[in-house]
């Protein structure tokens, strides 16, 4: 009896310790949530990172950057070779995490967003380098903006 209830104890830290944790991907989608880890693999990897403030479920202008651009092979293969993706999401009806809500508003306010989407460009030190949102044009224009910020 002893073991099973040191068993159940241990299980229920372990699901605490994960729900306190930002989520380290946002899907099979290239995509993260945790800005520390996107942070150290940025560095490892000597790519930029891409932070995308949305309002993923709510903002049509960051839907329309999703599916005509995010959502294209072409991006997806620029950014595989050129960058860390981090979707920092303020939804309305998708659940997340309170570790993510937290770490989701601290960034809001470091990197003063006031409007959705807004695409913040770090170094791969983490340094800010450049900013854009929703253009029209696809991804070779999104890609021609990133390429130009160095």
């Amino acid at each position: 009896m002893r073991r099973i209830l040191y068993s159940f104890v241990a299980l229920l830290m372990l699901a605490s310790a994960l729900h306190a944790a930002p989520a380290p991907s946002k899907g099979g989608d290239g995509w993260i949530e945790d800005y520390k880890a996107a942070l150290a693999q940025a560095k490892a990897s000597h790519k930029r990172v891409l932070l995308d403030f949305t309002g993923s479920d709510w903002c049509g202008w960051c839907k329309k950057l999703d599916a005509e651009v995010f959502a294209t092979p072409e991006f997806k293969k620029y950014a595989a070779s050129k960058l860390v993706l981090v979707k920092v999401d303020f939804p309305r009806s998708i659940p997340q995490s309170a570790a993510v809500k937290k770490q989701n508003q601290e960034l809001q306010k470091q990197f003063k967003i006031e409007g959705y989407p807004t695409l913040i460009i770090l170094s791969p030190d983490g340094k800010q380098i450049g900013h854009a949102g929703y253009e029209p044009g696809g991804p070779s224009a999104l890609i021609k903006t990133l390429d130009a910020i160095k």
